[in-house]
């Protein structure tokens, strides 16, 4: 009997080093940090029957379903690509000298080009946004795109869920993608009631109606909405009460969205279908081309990034933003845990005379981001960057803002997550007019903000700074 356990345990101890060695061979294949590489590697000979589960569970660097069902869509994807750089309205090929350096940079990332012809609203928060949203939806004749992070079966997703049956009922294809983890609390009623009354409805799992498999990582956090390809939204705002202040009587998320109308809708348009795509064998026949005379005149680049894509594109998006930035780079971010790269790029800014400030919001969803926010303080202040901490409540918007050149405004935050896990998708606009709204959006943001120095830091107690410091070792995990 002793000799049969022993032997179990001998087949179980083997099997699970085997296991830990297959997960170290994906590692050196696939890791993008070697710090990451480094932990992972060490936990996993140290402590295989603990690390060999996490990293099934979260340990993966390349969302590589994702890749594989982007090579299968790539010839009708590409083709509708080319045919978008094709338009009268595009502006942005490589080479063309019209385009500044950083500003190609930024079309090639996104695989997409700037066009001209476009007008867009800035849409300050919650009530604002939703009833844009509204509108835009109710005016809908031919199809609805959504594709939101969060859904919730609240006040605000019950208006969402009657305005789509009711468009629905009137013959407007609705087409709804959400992420099963960031909805995790949405209603198996409200969900299939929106089916029954005809949408088309998916999740984004990591793996489709093929292949489900659970995994937390690389989570879908893009938040948009497509109306008949012409009138488009997106931003920080998901379908929740909370940004109405109704949820529990809470203060309202101070965040911020875009209505956008022009030839990047189509950006947006193409940015859904290529995750419809992953998430769902079903093609909508959708609108690519606009016979109306251009809306507005301002330039704009849609900019998709994730996992899957070739390069780190959404750091590579920061770092292009901070490092061509001549006398101002303000970022307004919920979550605040950059990597030694961003903060470098941060401080090197600073350094060379660039106003640097960082606005993080001082009530916060996540305890763990906050105190490691803490620890970067004294290396902000001793190089000259203004991390500022926004009061009345919790600010959850996404904004950069580049000298008087360009705006964006999406869904990245400055966090690993956003970095290399996550699906984001950001708008970026060089229209002097809609610059110096967004910048005096942030003026008005910066009067309710309270600035940081490293004494905020350093005054408090030791043990307060030991969990920053350890909270700040799990950033690649925040």
């Amino acid at each position: 009997m002793v000799d049969d356990n022993l032997s179990l345990l001998a087949i179980f101890l083997g099997a699970l080093y085997l296991s830990a060695l297959a997960c170290i061979y994906r590692i050196l294949l696939t890791y993008r940090t070697t710090q990451g590489a480094i932990a992972w590697i060490l936990a996993l000979i140290g402590l295989p029957y603990v690390a060999v589960p996490m990293f099934l569970l979260i340990g993966r660097s390349r969302f590589g379903g994702y890749v594989k069902a982007r090579r299968m869509g790539d010839q009708s994807l590409g083709n509708l690509l080319d045919r978008f750089e094709r338009q009268t309205t595009s502006i942005a090929h490589p080479g063309q000298e019209s385009l500044s350096d950083e500003l190609q940079v930024l079309w090639k990332l996104g695989r997409q080009p700037f066009t001209s012809g476009n007008h867009c609203t800035l849409l300050r928060d919650g009530e604002a946004t939703f009833e844009a949203l509204f509108d835009a939806m109710e005016d809908a004749r031919h199809y609805l795109l959504l594709e939101f992070y969060i859904v919730r079966s609240d006040r605000v997703g019950r208006r969402i869920k009657a305005i789509l049956e009711r468009k629905l009922a009137q013959g407007v294809e609705v087409w709804f993608l959400y992420d099963d983890i960031g909805s995790a609390f949405l209603s198996r009623k409200w969900l299939n009631e929106l089916s029954a009354a005809g949408a088309r409805i998916a999740s984004f799992g990591d793996g489709n109606i093929r292949r489900r498999r659970f995994q937390i990582n690389f989570r879908n956090h893009r938040k948009l909405l497509v109306c008949d390809g012409q009138v488009g939204f997106v931003g920080g705002i998901n379908l929740g009460d909370e940004y109405l202040g109704t949820a529990m009587d809470q203060e309202p998320w101070r965040d911020t969205h875009c209505r956008i109308e022009g030839p990047a809708v189509t950006g947006l348009q193409l940015a859904w279908l290529e995750d419809w795509n992953w998430a769902s064998n079903i093609r909508p026949e959708l609108d690519w081309v606009s016979n109306a005379p251009p809306p507005g005149d301002q330039e704009v680049l849609v900019l998709p990034t994730g996992p899957a894509d070739t390069w780190e594109t959404c750091a590579l998006f920061f770092l292009n933003c901070i490092n061509n930035a001549r006398y101002r780079v303000w970022i307004a971010s919920p979550y605040f845990v950059p990597d030694f790269q961003i903060m470098n790029a941060l401080q090197l800014a600073a350094l060379r005379g660039v106003d640097v400030r960082i606005l993080i919001p001082e009530k916060t969803d996540s305890p763990l981001v906050r105190l490691a926010a803490y620890s970067y303080l004294v290396q902000a202040s001793q190089s000259g960057i203004g991390i500022y901490r926004y009061q009345p409540g919790f600010m959850h918007q996404k904004v950069v803002l580049v000298d008087n050149r360009y705006a964006a405004i999406g869904t990245a935050n400055l966090d690993n997550r956003s970095m290399r896990l996550n699906f984001e998708i950001t708008t970026i606009n060089t229209c002097p007019a809609f610059i110096r709204e967004v910048e005096s959006m942030l003026e008005d943001d910066l009067e309710a903000c309270r600035l940081m120095t490293e004494y905020d830091y350093r005054e408090r107690s030791i043990l307060f700074r030991l969990c920053c410091r350890a909270v700040r070792l799990l950033a690649p995990l925040l």
